[in-house]
């Protein structure tokens, strides 16, 4: 719901013990709140593919420094586990130890 004075969007707030849509802007209130119904919405947490196994063998292969056993080499790959208009992330193979982790950059 919008604030039919300024335009601003009216958001939940109590006021004198009553729940109303209140305007941050102006001093507008709205005690219709038959009319409103908030949502409160959860995004379920993406599951991210680990390589295991004989699977590595198949994956390139590119100079990066392990932090477990400073093997300078580690298979990668690539997964988008953001927005669609952010680059994806990184993960990284120790080929000696088999430690994962992530390369943001």
């Amino acid at each position: 719901m919008f604030c039919p004075k300024c335009g601003s969007l009216l958001l939940p707030k109590k006021i004198d013990g009553k729940r109303v849509m209140a305007c941050s802007s102006c001093s507008y209130a709205s005690n219709d709140l038959e009319k409103t119904k908030i949502v409160e919405k959860t995004v379920k947490e993406k599951e991210i593919d680990i390589i295991e196994g004989d699977d590595s063998k198949s994956l390139p292969i590119m100079e990066a420094e392990c932090s477990e056993c400073e093997n300078k080499k580690a298979y990668y790959w690539l997964v988008q586990t953001r927005a669609g208009d952010e680059p994806e992330t990184k993960f990284l193979k120790c080929t000696k130890c088999n430690h994962i982790w992530r390369d943001y950059s």
